[in-house]
C-alpha cells in the first residue's frame, strides 16, 4: 500500500491546524517538616495568605505563615499520611465554601461538606471565607426587632436585626437553650438561621438538630459543626464558614441570624494553631491578633442600607466564662466588639430562675430601637422594678417591719421574677408577651399568689385567645397598644374566672 506525499502533507497540515498547546504552570513546593496538623513547605514563593494548597495525597491545606524561606501550612484533614519530601501544590484559590439555598436544612462541616448523610449539596456558588465587612455608607441603623420569643430578652435587652449581641455565662447556664428558643421563634418570620457549633460534643449537636427538626425549624436553618473531636483548624474556620453562608443571603436582601456557640473554643483552637506555627504568644498564651480573629468575624454583621437591598445579618456570639469572670481576656475582647451582652448567672440558674438573665449586667446598646411601640410602653419600668427588688430582697432578709411602699415593691418584684421565667423550647409571640407584661406592670397580678403567677399567665393567654382575640391581633398588626379601657376590661373579666389555689 503506497501513501502519496500529498496525503502525508495534508494530514500534517490538519494536525498542525488542530493542535492546541495547553501549558499549565503551577507552583510546587516541598514539605520540609510536618507534625501536629502543621506542615512547613519550601518553594511556594508566590503563595497568598489564606490560599488553599494541595498535598500529593489529595489533602488540602491553608497557607498561614508566609516566612522568608518557608510557608507554614495548616492541614485541613488527616495529616498522618503526609511525609517530609512530599510535593505540595498551589491552587490559586483563597479558601472558599459553598453557599446558597441548597444548604438550608443541612448539617455541614467547617469546609461546607455535608455530614448528615443526605447526599451531596447541589450548589455551584461559593464565597471566600474571609470577606470585607460592609462600610459605614453601606449600612443603616438597626431599627427592626429580632424577636427571640424570650420575655426577659425582648423586654429588657432587645435585639435588633443587624445587631451583635453577646451571650455570656459559665458553662451549663442555659446559653444554648437561649439560642434554640430564638431559632424556634423565627418560624414564619422570613429569617434564615445559621447555628455554628464549635467544639461541642457530637451527641450535643445531634440533640440540637433533632430539637430543630421536631419543631419544624430545620426548614430555615443551616447547622455548621466542628465537633470537639475535629482538628483545631476546623474549629478555627467554622465561624467564618457560618458568616460566609449568611452573607450570601444578606446581600440578596434577606434577613439572617448567625449563632456562634461558642467563640471561647474558637479562640483556644486559634491559640493552638498559632503556637504550633511558632507565632509569639501574648497574654494568657493567646497570639497578639486574637482580638482581630473575633473583630473581623463580628464586624460582618450588619443592617444594609436600602441601596444595598436592606438585608441584615444578626450575630449572637457565645462566650463561656470561668466562675462568672467577665473581666477575663477573651470576654472583655468580645464585649468591646459587640453591641451589648446578655449575662447568664449560675446562682440564678440554680435557684430556678430560667432563663437566668442578670438584668443588672445585661445591656443592649440598641435599646428601644429594637422594640415595637407596645413593648416599649409596657417594659419601661421593668428593669428598675427588678433592680430595686434585688436590692430590697437582700435588705428585707434582716428587717421584719417593712413600710407599705417597701412591701409593695417586694411583692411586685417577686411577681416580676415569676413572670420572666419561661419553659424550655416555649418561645412566646410578641403580642402575648405584651399582654402578660401589661398585666404585670399595671398591677393586675399584684394580688395573685406568687405560686400561681405562671398558671395565671397561661390561663390568661388562653382566655384572651378565645374571648378577646382582637386585642392580640391589634398588637400584632399595629405594633401599638390597645386602649387602657379595652385592656383593663379584658383583664378584669378574666380575673373573675381565675381561681387562686389555697395556701
Amino acid at each position: 500500500m503506497s501513501i502519496k506525499a500529498e496525503e502525508i502533507s495534508a494530514l500534517i497540515k490538519t494536525q498542525i491546524e488542530n493542535y492546541q498547546s495547553e501549558i499549565e504552570v503551577s507552583d510546587v513546593g516541598t514539605v520540609i517538616q510536618v507534625g501536629d496538623g502543621i506542615a512547613r513547605a519550601h518553594g511556594l514563593d508566590n503563595v497568598m495568605a489564606g490560599e488553599l494548597v494541595e498535598f500529593s495525597n489529595g489533602v488540602m491545606g491553608l497557607a498561614q505563615n508566609l516566612e522568608e524561606n518557608n510557608v507554614g501550612i495548616v492541614i485541613l484533614g488527616p495529616y498522618t499520611e503526609i511525609r517530609e519530601g512530599d510535593a505540595v501544590r498551589r491552587t490559586g484559590r483563597i479558601m472558599e465554601v459553598p453557599v446558597g439555598e441548597a444548604l438550608i436544612g443541612r448539617v455541614v462541616n467547617a469546609l461546607g461538606q455535608p455530614v448528615d448523610g443526605l447526599g451531596p449539596i447541589e450548589t455551584s456558588k461559593t464565597r471566600p471565607i474571609e470577606g470585607q465587612a460592609p462600610g459605614v455608607m453601606d449600612r443603616k441603623s438597626v431599627h427592626e426587632p429580632l424577636q427571640t420569643g424570650i420575655k426577659a430578652i425582648d423586654a429588657l435587652v432587645p435585639i435588633g436585626r443587624g445587631q451583635r449581641e453577646l451571650i455570656i455565662g459559665d458553662r451549663q447556664t442555659g446559653k444554648t437553650s437561649v439560642a434554640i428558643d430564638t431559632i424556634l421563634n423565627q418560624k414564619d418570620q422570613d429569617m434564615v438561621c445559621i447555628y455554628v457549633a464549635i467544639g461541642q460534643k457530637e451527641s450535643t449537636v445531634r440533640g440540637v438538630v433533632e430539637t430543630l427538626r421536631k419543631h419544624g425549624a430545620l426548614d430555615y436553618t443551616i447547622v455548621v459543626t466542628a465537633s470537639a473531636s475535629a482538628p483545631a483548624p476546623m474549629l478555627f474556620l467554622a465561624p467564618y464558614t457560618g458568616v460566609t453562608m449568611g452573607e450570601e443571603f444578606m446581600y440578596e436582601g434577606k434577613h439572617v441570624l448567625v449563632i456562634y456557640d461558642d467563640l471561647t473554643k474558637q479562640a483556644a483552637a486559634y491559640r493552638e494553631l498559632s503556637l504550633l506555627l511558632k507565632r509569639p504568644p501574648g497574654r494568657e498564651a493567646y497570639p497578639g491578633d486574637v482580638f482581630y480573629l473575633h473583630s473581623r468575624l463580628l464586624e460582618r454583621a450588619a443592617k444594609l442600607s436600602d441601596a444595598k437591598g436592606a438585608g441584615s445579618l444578626t450575630a449572637l456570639p457565645f462566650i463561656e466564662t470561668q466562675a462568672g469572670d467577665v473581666s477575663a481576656y477573651i470576654p472583655t475582647n468580645v464585649i468591646s466588639i459587640t453591641d451589648g451582652q446578655i449575662f447568664l448567672q449560675s446562682d440564678l440558674f440554680f435557684s430556678g430562675v430560667r432563663p437566668a438573665i442578670n438584668a443588672g449586667l445585661s445591656v443592649s446598646r440598641v435599646g428601644g430601637s429594637a422594640q415595637i411601640k407596645a413593648m416599649k410602653k409596657v417594659s419601661g419600668t421593668l428593669r428598675l422594678d427588678l433592680a430595686s427588688y434585688r436590692e430590697l430582697e437582700a435588705f428585707a432578709q434582716f428587717g421584719s417591719d417593712l413600710d407599705k411602699a417597701t412591701q409593695a415593691k417586694l411583692n411586685r418584684g417577686a411577681r416580676t421574677v415569676e413572670v420572666l421565667k419561661q419553659g424550655l423550647n416555649k418561645p412566646l409571640k410578641v403580642e402575648k408577651q405584651v399582654a402578660v407584661l401589661y398585666a404585670l406592670t399595671k398591677g393586675f397580678i399584684d394580688d395573685v399568689p406568687v405560686q400561681d403567677v405562671t398558671r395565671f399567665e397561661d390561663e390568661m393567654l388562653t382566655w384572651l385567645e378565645h374571648n378577646r382575640k382582637e386585642l392580640l391581633e391589634e398588637i400584632r398588626t399595629t405594633k401599638g397598644l390597645p386602649s387602657d379601657e379595652a385592656m383593663a376590661e379584658a383583664l378584669n373579666a378574666f380575673k373573675k374566672t381565675f381561681v387562686a389555689t389555697e395556701k
